[in-house]
């Protein structure tokens, strides 16, 4: 095995998932200096609140090499990011809304957009935080209109405008009464987790949460 990796290695030399720079063997996906210096959320400012969601935490800022990794993973083919992402959010999950959530979601792409992507990094990450919390992950939402990028949008109004409608709960039975921690790579404006929260309301969720790998600062 140990050859087999060695061998692994020379052909597709591991990277740190931030920073980029190969890493000295297999098996972290975070060199040592990115562990002491991302960019963490800390204290009590951590819980963000946004329209129909009780409260949302990220355990990292989207700046500077997170938001490089956070841009390869979506649009750079590396979906296996996930695993270095699965245990920050797990851990600020854990930290701050332990006992709060009954099962894990996530903030799904359009059919469209899955097809051009290959995978929908949002269900990545939600699947590798709850088997990390033990929780079970549900598809709650479907994404019925490929509406335009949220990052191509503009301001925060024009986001909710460009977002409202572009979800449905098609088993409203799994949400029922439920509370539930929703997943997402990104928080910026929170109008689609806000959007998405809505939904999940009408459709009888008790409470929506949410988490996500990265916030903006501000």
């Amino acid at each position: 095995m140990e050859l087999w990796d060695a061998f692994l290695d020379l052909l597709f030399p591991p990277r740190c998932a931030f920073c980029h720079k190969l890493l000295e063997r297999r098996g972290g996906l975070i060199c040592p200096q990115c562990e002491k210096s991302l960019p963490y959320t800390a204290g009590s400012g951590i819980k963000q609140k946004m329209p129909f969601i009780s409260a949302a935490v990220s355990p990292l800022y989207y700046e500077k090499d997170v938001r490089s990794s956070l841009l390869r993973y979506k649009f750079g083919g590396c979906p296996g990011y996930a695993d270095a992402y699965a245990p920050l959010l797990a851990g600020c999950v854990k930290e701050n809304l332990a006992g709060e959530y009954d099962l894990v979601s996530w903030v799904p792409l359009s059919r469209k957009r899955l097809r051009r992507r290959g995978y929908d990094q949002a269900r990545l990450i939600a699947e590798k935080t709850a088997a990390i919390l033990g929780a079970d992950c549900v598809p709650t939402l479907k994404k019925i209109r490929n509406a335009k990028a949220q990052s191509a949008t503009g301001s925060a109004e024009k986001r909710r405008a460009n977002i409202t409608g572009a979800y449905t709960v098609p088993y409203p039975e799994r949400v029922r009464g439920k509370r539930i921690l929703l997943i997402d790579d990104i928080v910026t404006t929170g109008s689609t987790l806000s959007e998405c929260a809505r939904m999940l309301g009408m459709a009888g969720a008790e409470k929506v949460l949410a988490g996500t790998v990265a916030r903006h600062r501000d």
